[in-house]
């Protein structure tokens, strides 16, 4: 790894490439993802760039492991368990254990963050048809998942 990675304009590094958000099937739209720091062992930790433009949104899931997210590009919202938020540059994201989250850039920019996680970490859940009809019933959050 090297001991320092240039910026080389707007939100990309030099000999980072910009690769598919998922390679699953899962549901999301027009988002992308940079892994700036593979951590390893040793620190334990990843840093990821996510890009979504605008009118796209993140996959709905939920994971044993912890989100750690800092807005810094664009304004958007996003749904942690069952309240929506509006999310904007600076604002930090704590997405506990196991709890259901979404991202969607809702203005006419991009919402980029970064994402700090477990480099050992599980795989996400997706919702199952109960836990998507649990999602639906909630008023404000079954308008604004994507499924």
């Amino acid at each position: 790894m090297n001991s320092i990675v240039r910026h080389v304009g707007g939100h990309r590094w030099d000999g980072v490439p910009v690769l598919n958000y998922k390679e699953d099937g899962s549901h999301f739209k027009a988002i992308s993802r940079q892994v700036l720091f593979e951590g390893g062992p040793k620190l334990g930790a990843e840093l990821r760039y996510f890009e979504i433009e605008p009118g796209g949104h993140s996959t709905l899931e939920r994971h044993d492991h912890i989100h750690s997210v800092m807005v810094i590009r664009g304004r958007g919202q996003c749904l942690v368990g069952d309240a929506i938020y509006e999310i904007t540059n600076n604002d930090l994201i704590y997405v506990p254990t196991m709890t259901w989250h979404q991202f969607r850039a809702t203005t006419s920019e991009p919402l980029g963050f970064l994402c700090l996680v477990n480099v050992e970490r599980d795989r996400p859940e997706r919702p199952d048809e109960a836990n998507a009809a649990m999602l639906k019933a909630l008023p404000k959050v079954g308008e604004f998942i994507r499924l």
